[in-house]
């Protein structure tokens, strides 16, 4: 007698911690790239979440962008990372531009606990597909940043994580009266990550 197996998508905290810092890292190449923080041709083009991405080949950025990622999923599976942002500075004067703000929130009971939460794996990739285009098309939302700037991350943590000695305490970084554009969220059911990016007003439209 013929017999069907179903398969279930399974989301473990691991899983999910990983799902979750990997984007920020493709998100955060696709913000340098899409926002020319990074001349272009420094960046190589590969396909991933079914589009095409851009990847920086600067070592100082990639070595920095794979730190960062080890440190975001080791946090997210603790369940102690609160957000991420993205910050775009001018390089002459510091003045911050642009913050490309990741907002988390986690599943309590799957940290205490150690249960585990059904999605398809298809279904957070449309989910993340949807922000990635987003942030590919910023340049129609966004003002042209037309100097040369750096840009910084900042996470926020629960107060009782140990700081590791690569990281320093930090203001906020705000933009005072900022324009505001939400993005997309995805969910792994596990962890939610909503994205909002928000920039200096243009003087010019204030006259």
């Amino acid at each position: 007698m013929a017999s069907r197996t179903f398969a279930k998508d399974i989301i473990t905290l691991r899983g999910s911690a990983a799902i979750v810092s990997e984007f920020f890292g493709y998100a955060a190449n696709s913000i340098l790239y899409n926002r020319g923080v990074y001349p272009e041709e420094s960046f190589v083009k590969m396909k991933k979440y079914g589009l095409p991405m851009l990847l920086t080949q600067d070592e100082g950025v990639k070595s920095f962008i794979a730190n960062l990622t080890a440190q975001l999923s080791e946090w997210l599976e603790s369940g102690k990372l609160q957000r991420i942002v993205l910050v775009i500075m001018s390089k002459a004067t510091n003045e911050v531009l642009e913050r490309w703000n990741f907002s988390i929130e986690t599943d309590g009971e799957v940290v205490e606990k150690g249960v585990s939460r059904e999605k398809s794996d298809k279904e957070i990739m449309r989910e993340i597909q949807a922000i990635m285009r987003q942030i590919a098309s910023s340049i129609t939302y966004l003002p042209c940043l037309d100097e040369p700037c750096v840009f910084d991350v900042l996470a926020y943590t629960d107060k009782d994580v140990a700081i590791p000695i690569t990281w320093i305490e930090s203001d906020p970084k705000l933009i005072a009266n900022p324009q505001m554009v939400k993005l997309h969220s995805f969910d792994t059911k596990i962890h939610k990550v909503d994205t909002l990016v928000s920039y200096k007003n243009d003087e010019w439209d204030e006259q």
